[in-house]
């Protein structure tokens, strides 16, 4: 579509950095609110988000080149180039727990609810992200001739040009704004600390795998040549979900008994 925004004399800006800024700085404004709504340190939350949102670039890129190697052998210097695209989700979500965790514990934070504020903001920041990757032309679809495909002419784009696509990109972010939205409405009747996170990775693993049989870029190897990487994290972290979402519910019924 197009990859860059805009260019002043050598300062250029791309599309996809922006949206993909835009969407951290709206997850971690919401984050803020939502903690101060809940009774928590919004201040201390603004300490965790900033080394999530390190620990989420980070994990992401390197997901991204471990799925690429023989890329980036021959061009190392790209690695550092994100502003092309090139972060997965998954990566970034794994690294971003594992940080979250770290950083929760170090400030004495309710994991919990700390959990279920994260399992708004993510969607949020990640409809604008991916909002960024349609602009750029990364995680494209296959080739369809459905009325709403979409074709890619810009020379920069990361997408094959002059093809119709599956805009995977838009099917991903109107699936973001819709786990958002239904975890927004929830969260004021939910029936357990920790219940709205479980919410969020389950919808997400299933709604990313079912994206996934739309892709059409290269993410990496097949698991026994049918499913992709991403499609085996997604269900496999939505039964995970359901299991926990199964026994925590019922603990939280015979408390009440």
């Amino acid at each position: 579509m197009f990859p860059v925004l805009f260019e002043f004399g050598p300062l250029t800006l791309y599309t996809y950095g922006f949206f993909v800024a835009l969407g951290v700085g709206m997850g971690i404004f919401f984050a803020r609110h939502e903690a101060a709504r809940v009774g928590m340190d919004p201040d201390r939350i603004m300490d965790v988000c900033f080394f999530i949102v390190i620990a989420a670039i980070v994990g992401s890129r390197l997901f991204y080149v471990a799925t690429n190697v023989d890329y980036f052998l021959s061009a190392p210097l790209d690695v550092f180039k994100i502003w092309n695209g090139g972060l997965v989700f998954y990566g970034g979500f794994i690294g971003a727990v594992v940080v979250a965790v770290v950083f929760i514990k170090r400030y004495k934070l309710s994991l919990g609810k700390t959990a279920d504020i994260a399992a708004m903001a993510i969607p949020l920041g990640h409809f604008f992200g991916r909002l960024g990757c349609f602009f750029a032309g990364c995680c494209y679809g296959q080739a369809c001739g459905l009325p709403w495909a979409v074709t890619f002419h810009a020379p920069e784009s990361l997408a094959p040009l002059h093809t119709p696509l599956h805009p995977t990109q838009l099917y991903s972010a109107a699936g973001n704004l819709f786990i958002f939205l239904v975890l927004f409405a929830l969260r004021k009747r939910k029936r357990f600390t920790g219940q709205l996170f479980w919410l969020y990775v389950m919808s997400y693993g299933i709604i990313r795998s079912f994206i996934e049989t739309f892709r059409g870029d290269y993410r990496g190897g097949f698991v026994f040549e049918q499913v992709s990487i991403s499609q085996t994290l997604g269900v496999s972290l939505a039964v995970v979900a359901l299991g926990v979402l199964i026994v925590m519910g019922r603990r939280e019924e015979e408390g009440v008994r």
